[in-house]
Order: C-alpha cells, then sequence, then structure tokens
C-alpha cells in the first residue's frame, strides 16, 4: 500500500476564544535497545486492543535510479512473504488468527507495518514483525507471485484522474530529486526488478538500528518494554547508508497538465511546492492550508456563491520538501480556463492583500484539538506518534502544539508571499469524456477451467500455538445507557475518559426513494446542500465562526455528527441543534443550490460509475421499483423552496431519531443538553414509510461499462439473496464470507486471486443484510484480459463452499477472527458512536456483536455449507465490469 491522500477527494455535493486544554499526557515509555531500536510505547486504557506500528526508516527516495517502486515492492515481500523463521503461510495464518489490521505502506522517507490486535496477543504480533526484521528470504519464485498483486496495485491507482495528475505534478515541481515520483511504483520497473536486487535493497535498509516501534493500546509500558527487549534485543545491527540529499531546482511554472478524467465534472487545479515537515516554516504552512480550506474563506465561498460546484485544498507532506494543491470544480462544459484564473485570483488575493487573522487563530485551535481527538482512537494515536518520531522529526506528537502556538499572522502571510505565487504553481486540467454501456454479450455464469483445491493446514510455530484456540465472548466494554425521551428521541450516552473531547452521532431512519414525492426526485440532494447556509439565528460566516470559536466539527443531515472539546460540549449541542432544526434555507441560497445541483447531475448521468450503478439497480430490481427512481437536471430545476422545506418535515421526526453521545461526559450532562435544546422538536402526521418491499430472485445479468482513462477493469458481482437480519442463515452466510474472504492471504479469496496467481491487488466479499432486501456481493479490480480467468476462480470456490463443508481448521480460524474483531471494533470512539446508530437505526440490539460471536461460535460445518447452497448461486450473478474500452 503507498499512502495518498489526493486519491480520496471526491465532489462534496458532491474551542472557546479562551486556548482548548491540553490532555493530561498518557503513560509514555521510550527507550533504545543495545541494537540501535527505538522503542516508544503509549497507554491507552480506552479498549483491549493494542497497535504496533514499526516504521523503518527508508521510502521511495531510497529507491535505486530506474526502479522507483523499490521500497513499495520490498514492503509487499516483507509484509506477506517468507523469512527465515516464517513461511508466508505462517504469516497469514498467524495474522488472520490475530483479527483486525494488519497492512503496510510505503511514503517518501518511511515503510511502516502495522498490526492491531487484541492486547493479551501482542507477544505474538511482535515475533511476526521481529521475523521480518530478522530475515525476509525475497525468493525469486515469491517475488513473482507478489509482482501481478502491486501491477495491479499500480493499474488500480492509474485507473484514477487525481493520482495520474499527481504523479506529473511530482514530476514537474520535484524534477531530478528523488521526489519526482509517488513511492507506487510502475509496471515496467517491478517487470525488471527480481528477488536478488530485493533482497540487496532490504539488506541495505532493514536493520533494527534503522527503525522505531511504536507500540499504543491498553498495556503495562514498562512489562511491553521487557517483551520487546526479550524478543528483538538479540537482532544484529549494521551500518545503514546515508540517504540521497534532496536538492531542489527551479519550477517550470509555464506547466499545465491535462489529462480525461471518468469524473462527472471538470477540475482545475494549482499544484504548490511548499517546506517540508523538517522544516522551521511547516506549522506556518500547515495553519496556511487549514486558513486556505476553512469555509469561511474565499476559497470555499466560491462555492457557497454559485461560482464553482465544488472546492477545497489538499495537503502531502514530506520531510524535505511537501506538495499542496487547491482544486476547483467547475459544470460540465464550462470554461475550465476561465474557473483556473478563478482558482488563482482567490489564491492571489491572500498574497497580495494576507488573511484574516481570525482566520489563524481557528486554524490554530483546532490543530490543537486534533491532538486531542486522536486519543480517541488507538491505531490513531500510534500511527500519529510514528509520524511525528518516524517523518516529522519530532518527540512526540504534542511537540507540534509549542509550535502552533508560536505560528502568527505574519508568519502565514509570509508563507503566502513566499510559496503560493502564481508563477511558482504547476497548473492542471482533468476534463471529463462520458462512460458509454455498449451492447453486452457472451456467456453468463460458470465459467471454470480450473480444478478444485482443498485448503490445506498451516502449523504454526509453538510460541503462536495459543492464538489458534477460539476465545470466549466477554461481555462488550461499551454498557452504554438506552433512553427515550418524551419526544421519541433515542439517546444512547457512554462515557470514555481517554481525552477531554465529546463525539456526538445522530441518525434519522428514512429512505427518500420513498419518502421522495413523485416527480420531485432530487429533493434530498437540495435539503443536504442547503443546510450549510446557516441557520435561523446565524448566516453562514456567522455560523462557521461560532464553531470556530470551540473548535467544533458539526455536520448535519439524516445523519448528523459533532466533535468538539468536552469544556464546550453544551455550546456544540446548541449549534448542532439550531443548524439541524432550524436551518436558514434562504431563497437567495435555494437558487445557488439547485443549479449546482442540475449541473452536477449533467455529469453524473453519464459518468461510468453511475452508470455502472444503474445497470446494477436495473438488473437486481423489478421495473417500476422504487429504487430505480432518479433525480435529473428536469426534476431539480422543477423544485420550489416549499417542496425542500415539506420534505424536511416529513422525513426529520424526533421519534425516528438516535442521538449518542460518547466521550468525556456523563449520561446526566448529555441528557440534559439533548433536553435542552432537541427536547421542542415535536413530530406531527404519522410516521413514513421507509421500508422497501421485498423483491423476487434477480435474473443473471452482465454490463460493461466503458470508463474513459482506466487501465484497470473494476468488477461487481452481485445478486439479489432471500435472508435478511435476524434470519438463522445471516451467520452461516458471515463465517463463510470470513472463509472465503476474510484473512490476508489466509482466506480462499485471497490465496487463489492474489498470493498464487497474482490476479488481482485485493479482493472484498460479503452480505448486506437488511430488513426486507440482501445481497450477496463479490468486488475486485484486474487487467480486462483477466477478468474472466478471476471470475472462474471465484465460481469455483463459491461451488465448492457450498458442496464441501469447510475444514475445521478452516471453521476454527475464521470464528477465532470473527471473534477477536469484536473486541477490536471497541479500539475507537467514533467507532463506538457509528455502530451504536447504525444498530439502533437497523432495530438491532445495541449488543447485537456479542450475540451474533455466540452465535457464530456454535455453528458447524455442514451449516456453512448448506447455507451457501441455499443462497449463493454463481450462474445468478449480475456482473457489473468497469474498464477501458477494449
Amino acid at each position: 500500500m503507498t499512502r495518498f491522500a489526493a486519491t480520496a477527494i471526491v465532489l462534496a455535493f458532491l474551542l472557546s476564544l479562551a486556548p482548548v486544554k491540553a490532555a493530561p499526557a498518557p503513560d509514555v515509555v521510550r527507550a533504545t535497545l543495545d541494537n540501535g531500536l527505538r522503542v516508544v510505547i503509549v497507554r491507552d486504557p480506552l479498549a483491549p486492543v493494542v497497535t504496533e506500528m514499526v516504521n523503518y526508516l527508508v521510502g521511495s527516495e531510497d529507491a535505486p535510479k530506474g526502479f522507483p517502486g523499490m521500497a513499495h515492492a520490498e514492503e509487499h515481500m516483507v509484509a506477506s512473504r517468507s523469512t527465515k523463521t516464517l513461511t508466508s503461510s505462517q504469516i497469514a495464518t498467524i495474522t488472520a488468527y490475530l483479527g483486525g489490521d494488519f497492512d503496510a505502506d510505503t511514503q517518501n522517507t518511511v515503510t511502516q507495518f502495522f498490526i492491531t490486535t487484541p492486547a493479551d496477543y501482542l507477544d505474538v504480533a511482535l515475533r511476526v514483525e521481529a521475523a521480518r526484521m530478522g530475515g525476509a528470504l525475497d525468493l525469486q519464485s515469491e517475488w513473482a507471485q507478489e509482482r501481478g498483486a502491486i501491477e495491479q496495485e499500480v493499474s488500480g491507482d492509474l485507473s484514477n484522474a487525481f493520482y495520474r495528475y499527481y504523479e506529473k505534478a511530482c514530476a514537474t515541481l520535484f524534477a531530478g530529486t528523488p521526489y519526482d515520483h509517488s513511492p507506487l511504483g510502475t509496471r515496467p520497473s517491478f517487470d525488471k526488478t527480481t528477488g536478488a536486487m530485493l533482497k540487496a535493497f532490504y539488506q541495505k535498509w532493514y536493520a533494527p538500528n534503522n527503525a522505531i516501534v511504536v507500540i499504543a493500546g491498553n498495556v503495562d509500558p514498562s512489562a511491553t518494554l521487557a517483551q520487546v527487549e526479550s524478543i528483538f534485543g538479540s537482532i544484529p545491527k549494521h551500518a545503514v547508508p546515508a540517504h540521497q540529499a534532496i536538492k531542489l531546482g527551479p519550477i517550470n511554472s509555464q506547466a499545465v497538465i491535462k489529462d480525461t478524467s471518468d469524473y462527472p465534472v471538470p477540475f482545475v487545479l494549482l499544484t504548490y511546492r511548499l517546506p517540508g515537515s523538517q522544516s522551521s516554516e511547516f506549522a506556518a504552512t500547515n495553519v496556511a492550508l487549514d486558513v486556505l480550506s476553512s469555509q469561511r474563506a474565499n476559497l470555499y465561498a466560491l462555492s457557497a456563491e454559485g461560482k464553482a460546484l465544488g472546492t477545497g485544498a489538499d495537503f502531502q507532506p514530506a520531510p524535505a520538501a511537501s506538495l499542496a494543491f487547491a482544486y476547483l470544480a467547475t459544470a460540465p462544459g464550462g470554461d475550465t480556463d476561465a474557473a483556473l484564473g478563478m482558482l488563482a485570483g482567490v489564491i492571489g488575493d491572500y498574497v497580495k492583500n494576507g488573511v484574516p487573522a481570525e482566520l489563524v487563530d481557528a486554524a490554530k485551535r483546532r490543530e490543537v484539538a486534533q491532538l486531542l481527538f486522536s486519543r480517541n482512537s488507538i491505531d490513531g494515536l500510534a500511527n500519529d506518534w510514528s509520524d511525528a518520531l518516524a517523518v516529522e522529526g519530532l518527540s512526540s506528537p504534542d511537540d507540534a502544539i509549542a509550535e502552533y502556538n508560536k505560528v502568527s499572522v505574519d508568519d502565514v502571510n509570509a508563507i503566502f508571499r513566499k510559496y503560493f505565487q502564481r508563477d511558482q504553481a504547476v497548473a492542471g486540467i482533468l476534463t471529463p469524456e462520458p462512460g458509454a454501456v455498449p451492447s453486452s454479450g457472451g456467456s453468463i455464469g460458470v465459467r471454470d477451467t480450473f480444478g478444485s483445491k482443498d485448503a490445506k493446514p498451516v502449523a504454526v510455530p509453538a510460541w503462536a500455538e495459543r492464538v489458534t484456540t477460539p476465545p470466549q465472548v466477554q461481555s462488550s466494554n461499551v454498557n452504554p445507557t438506552d433512553q427515550r425521551l418524551p419526544n421519541g428521541i433515542r439517546l444512547i450516552v457512554r462515557p470514555f475518559s481517554v481525552s477531554p473531547t465529546v463525539t456526538v452521532r445522530g441518525s434519522i431512519r428514512n429512505n427518500p426513494a420513498l419518502e421522495e414525492p413523485t416527480g420531485k426526485e432530487g429533493v434530498a440532494d437540495l435539503l443536504g446542500g442547503l443546510f450549510s447556509y446557516g441557520t435561523a439565528a446565524y448566516d453562514r460566516l456567522a455560523f462557521q465562526t461560532a464553531l470556530d470559536d470551540i473548535a467544533a466539527d458539526v455536520s448535519v443531515g439524516t445523519a448528523f455528527g459533532l466533535t468538539v472539546p468536552s469544556q464546550n460540549f453544551d455550546r456544540g449541542m446548541q449549534l448542532l441543534a439550531d443548524d439541524l432544526l432550524h436551518p436558514a434555507l434562504p431563497p437567495a441560497y435555494f437558487t445557488i443550490v439547485q443549479k449546482q445541483t442540475a449541473d452536477g447531475l449533467k455529469g453524473v448521468l453519464t459518468s461510468p460509475d453511475y452508470l455502472a450503478q444503474r445497470a446494477r439497480a436495473k438488473a437486481l430490481a423489478p421495473p417500476g421499483d422504487p429504487t430505480l427512481r432518479e433525480a435529473t437536471p428536469a426534476t431539480v430545476a422543477s423544485l420550489t423552496l416549499d417542496d425542500v422545506k415539506n420534505y424536511r418535515a416529513t422525513v426529520f421526526r424526533p421519534d425516528l431519531t438516535t442521538i449518542v453521545v460518547t466521550g468525556d461526559v456523563t449520561p446526566e450532562a448529555a441528557r440534559a443538553a439533548v433536553e435542552k435544546y432537541f427536547g421542542a422538536w415535536i413530530a406531527s402526521g404519522p410516521k413514513p414509510e421507509i421500508d422497501l418491499p421485498p423483491i423476487p430472485p434477480n435474473k443473471p445479468a452482465r454490463v460493461n461499462v466503458t470508463a474513459p482513462g482506466r487501465v484497470q477493469a473494476s468488477v461487481t458481482l452481485v445478486e439479489s439473496i432471500g435472508v435478511h437480519r435476524g434470519d438463522p442463515d445471516a451467520d452461516a452466510l458471515r463465517l463463510g464470507g470470513a472463509i472465503l474472504g476474510g484473512g490476508f492471504y489466509a482466506s480462499r479469496f485471497s490465496l487463489d486471486l492474489r498470493k498464487e496467481s497474482g490476479l488481482v491487488y485485493s479482493i472484498d466479499a460479503g452480505t448486506s443484510l437488511g430488513k426486507t432486501r440482501s445481497t450477496y456481493t463479490v468486488d475486485y479490480g484486474s487487467d480486462p484480459k483477466n477478468v474472466a480467468k478471476a471470475r472462474a476462480i471465484i465460481d469455483r470456490d463459491l461451488r465448492q463452499i457450498a458442496t464441501r463443508p469447510p475444514t475445521q481448521t478452516e471453521m476454527r480460524q475464521a470464528k477465532t477472527q470473527l471473534v477477536r474483531d469484536l473486541s477490536l471494533s471497541e479500539a475507537s470512539v467514533v467507532a463506538i458512536a457509528d455502530g451504536l446508530a447504525a444498530r439502533s437505526v437497523a432495530g438491532l440490539p445495541l449488543d447485537e456483536p456479542t450475540v451474533r460471536a455466540r452465535a457464530l461460535l456454535g455453528l458447524t460445518a455442514e451449516q456453512v455449507r448448506a447455507g451457501f447452497k441455499k443462497w449463493i448461486d454463481p450462474a445468478r450473478f449480475v456482473e457489473v465490469v468497469e474498464g477501458p474500452a477494449k
């Protein structure tokens, strides 16, 4: 995996004034072993979970010339292939039994490996990492298999227009330096790479004296340090070469990067080279990007005032130099040159006239508050410490607080004047090309040319044997209070004391497919776009100012939320309620949002992703089904402000609402705030119908969607099934799903499609269970020529599990993994809040994961076989392929 924040960008219409109080410092133990290994252990009692991260100080900047993905390739080999003491199968089996997250990433200057697991099994996770540090084999035979998977990762990223732009921007802004390419690598370089070359790279850079181990979670720091010393201490150190010097040259500001995309609308971008994370200017740079991204800033105003469909800024830091870009989305067919000029004008105004002092103050408060919020997640805490030590050169994440406190308005203005000049920027224009649905032919269903395979049991070392015993299901650590308020709101509260913050999640049961009046399709989207324009008490800018004053974030809609320092909880709840219950819905801005929504739909309706989603929906549902209703520019243009108000009055009801409050708050204080600000909210009229009617089983179908610019085919296989939430067979399908796709390189799909054949980089499979409708889905990406080959293996594995019961080894592994995942789901305050809200809205018991875990442990292999035999039929799949024309 490579880390690239920009690939996540999509079109989105598409602290009191006193300083925020710092949290008490967590228990921290630091040490350097005799072999040079640096160790940092941070205690976080949120849940009985631990995250271990090993950070090697080597990244893409250290790749040999002509082999830009060497560090990334070695990350793959170290993460999943054989070592001197563990085979690749043993690594896959052990990590599957551990449950939780197991992954790695490569950046410019660091390669990170991380495992999140129940705290009782930290020693096992440590031994896996020690085996990797002690001697990766980099066998040519294993590289020949892994190369296919990493090349599919490359193809997937190159199918993303933003990623292609990012690669070209790096090449322009950092020409002649090790930063002139992303860490991903290229298929031609991987084709030239050998196992021997990877082994030489490993031997040069992978050493305890070139690594930092960070452990965060509910552990005893002193005892854990003794474990680390015992397990890693005998690994010998060796000399590590110096990193290449980064000598930045002039910027070719005349460059304009143009590309086609499969996004619905055009994007224009300006990209800048900024100070790196180890620069004395970095804190001011970070604040400058926060200011540019503020909803009170002039960039966001372009969207709010109807001059753009969406705007934003993103930041990709690295130690020696960083990259940031501002972007603007405009209407399909719009003048992209004019849009680029408008974007440059906004930034140029800040360069010339400076930024408002109040936005700098707000950005500094938010940066400090974010450090508090990071303690609400065990893996987030480990990641923050790893980045601080291994990437940013700090001694802890909290060191940044002092740096932010020193930033002045003059410092931020100096950053804009020095680095945001138009003649130092690279411009980009991404122009959408519509997708197409050519006539689809060919056979449907089974195309099996492979013989059946049986999963072979893997013997694990003695030190790992205890992880193979399915654990007892423990009672949940959450145990919230659960109340029903007089107006019908369900209030769920779970206090935590890990940081002085509060997280609120709310959800209103709704279904636009049933609740939007006939001919008014799109009214839900229009309402969603209007919530950001203030309230009856505050206009747009005044409302955002009030949030900035308390370092709070509010999101509003049928799903709503608040994150706020606990000292400002009451004020945050007041603002959340004001936005949800008393939105301004101003007539002047209604016209703007209506036009933006209609303009956006013009591109959406011809975009490949929408065409694929539409084809899937039409193949699964019968004609006339409510899910086939479609918002169009015409339906949106016909809407009135009264339509929006009437829809909101129908859908937004307290008796369909759940509010979950978690964090540094008591149940009494949470109830008092909810009653104070939400208590007067009253429902009127009968509850709307929100449950879709059942549908008959779908017929097989096959659809190809042409997606311009893509080099990889994205495949979805889906069928409707008659199993619903709470049905006896539901757990059998879940357990079988874990056997097929639940463990990295230890499940049938990953073993057959990635590890052994290299046909895919990732494959996701599982059931989506609803009250009246459910589906089984398999998603994967592959080279177009290999789509049918991968499909045949999937068909084979599904038929096999339906005809022969899984082995007892597979059953034990899947049960162990799923049960251990229960405790891992409680290792983040946000995850806990989201889970409670989702279960409430779905009508499930709040302790449903515990109930499900106990049911899973009681299942037999025959029940799994029978469940798949009864419900999953590969011959009935709807197959939707998005990819290149050929």
